[in-house]
């Protein structure tokens, strides 16, 4: 009969399964995902850092600048919405919100960019083509203002550039694990 090849007995089966069932809940699994047993890590101080191209650095700080100047608009929009009377709080309240926002992405963006994320060159290349657009606003219309302008405009064109140089791309080629 073609079964004896491939019979077991009901003991070595059991056996089977709660060897299955130890790698799955031991550390050979742990191992296998992350690359060292669970609480063996090192989180020693002394151990290297990791060295960043200056393009990613000059990429970050950028980031940052760009960050910390949406967190003082927040500051800004909030003190003139308490001292001035808007025509209306509900859209000066939503404007220092999404100012608020603006300014907690555009810092995770620049954090990730130094641990070398993937994903922070789409979000940075939006907030880029935003700053742009409201730089090319800022240069026409009825009061135009081309010092804020190229306030915008300048930082938005560097992101952009250093997004796409060979160093940054290499080092924010990074997935993120699933």
């Amino acid at each position: 009969m073609g079964f004896a090849r491939g019979t077991a007995s009901s003991k070595s089966t059991s056996n089977r399964l709660s060897y299955r069932s130890t790698q799955i809940n031991g550390f050979v699994w742990d191992v296998a995902v992350s690359g060292s047993p669970v609480g063996t890590e090192s989180h020693d101080s002394r151990a290297p850092k990791r060295r960043h191209h200056p393009l990613v650095l000059l990429l970050a700080a950028v980031l940052f600048l760009e960050a910390a100047a949406l967190a003082v608009v927040t500051v800004v929009l909030v003190v003139e919405t308490l001292v001035d009377r808007p025509d209306s709080y509900v859209s000066a309240v939503a404007l220092a919100v999404f100012a608020a926002i603006a300014a907690v992405w555009v810092g995770a963006i620049a954090v990730n960019s130094l641990r070398g994320r993937a994903w922070i060159r789409g979000g940075a290349i939006v907030v880029q083509v935003l700053l742009a657009a409201i730089a090319l606003g800022s240069f026409q219309g009825l009061l135009p203002r081309a010092d804020i302008g190229w306030l915008l405009l300048f930082p938005a064109i560097v992101v952009m550039v250093l997004l796409f140089t060979k160093p940054v791309l290499a080092e924010t080629g990074q997935r993120d694990p699933r």
